[in-house]
């Protein structure tokens, strides 16, 4: 008969701590590399002149965009003929381009200015330079049916058509922005036909805020100025002057003189040479007077 041996097991006390399994080293590895990542996107980010903790706020996904997407954004913009500055300044303005892929967003907006706008290639800088909204705007959308309605509409073709000066009316919504300006006019006494006249000569109108600008310079030209509508027809460059610093105060000088000049020579002239005139036309009426 056998004798049952019993195994010993020392204390757990007595026993040596057990041997953990190492970290894992890539992991550490990545953290640490997401970290460089995220300082050198900063650092690019800065050296573009741009606001980064406002672009980190309107645009979440720049965190866990890759460098190399804003490089290409960057790139596309270079090859529009835009400068460094310039392209700083625009993505400031529009964070959400900085991650945007530029063959889905941008190059479908170029291709629309270039072949359906008919803008010359060295002038599309120039077009995005002064209105950056193009470049978050839909082509379907927006910039095309803005296209159609100025040029079947309101006759900006032939020597009125859309060029980099006017582009910024493409971002301009038809039924709740510029059909609001054109109804203001159509309001005034002006049929369609002079309107349409007139916003083609001068297009800043249809850019005008109707309530901060159309309606008091409006108000003062008909009942301070007694004007007519026959003159802003010939001269719908009015509405582009300040209210403030320049058609009142001239206004006022001259009727303080009991002189009368058409809108176009009132406005047109620098301050200094309007100056010169009315002291001309004040020392002439007082030698009539003598």
């Amino acid at each position: 008969m056998h004798k049952a041996t019993l195994t010993y097991f020392p204390p757990l006390s007595l026993l040596p701590p057990p041997r953990l399994p190492p970290k894992p080293l890539k992991s550490v590895l990545k953290t640490t590399d997401s970290g460089l990542l995220f300082h050198d996107k900063l650092h690019y980010l800065k050296s573009l002149k741009i606001n980064t903790q406002k672009a980190l706020t309107q645009n979440p996904d720049l965190r866990s965009t890759p460098l190399s997407t804003l490089r290409s954004v960057e790139h596309s913009l270079t090859s529009m003929g835009l400068r460094r500055a310039e392209i700083g300044r625009i993505l400031d303005m529009h964070p959400i381009l900085l991650t945007s892929d530029p063959h889905i967003s941008l190059y479908p907006i170029f291709d629309f200015l270039i072949h359906e706008v008919k803008i010359p290639f060295p002038d599309i800088s120039k077009s995005i330079s002064r209105c950056p909204r193009l470049l978050v705007s839909s082509v379907d959308n927006q910039l095309r049916p803005a296209l159609y309605f100025l040029r079947n509409y309101l006759g900006f073709v032939g020597p009125f058509d859309i060029n980099s000066q006017t582009t910024m009316l493409l971002v301009y919504n038809v039924e709740t922005t510029l059909m609001g300006k054109i109804e203001f006019l159509l309001g005034l006494g002006f049929r369609f036909y002079d309107v349409k006249n007139m916003v083609v000569r001068s297009p800043g109108i249809l850019t005008f805020s109707v309530e901060n600008n159309l309606v008091p310079k409006a108000d003062y030209f008909l009942k301070d100025m007694n004007g007519d509508l026959e003159e802003l027809k010939r001269f719908p460059q009015y509405f582009s002057f300040s209210l403030e610093r320049k058609i009142k105060p001239r206004h006022r000088m001259l009727a303080d003189c009991g002189i009368q000049l058409p809108l176009w020579k009132i406005l047109k002239v620098s301050d200094g040479e309007f100056n010169a005139r009315l002291l001309e036309m004040r020392l002439a009426m007082a030698g009539e007077e003598t």
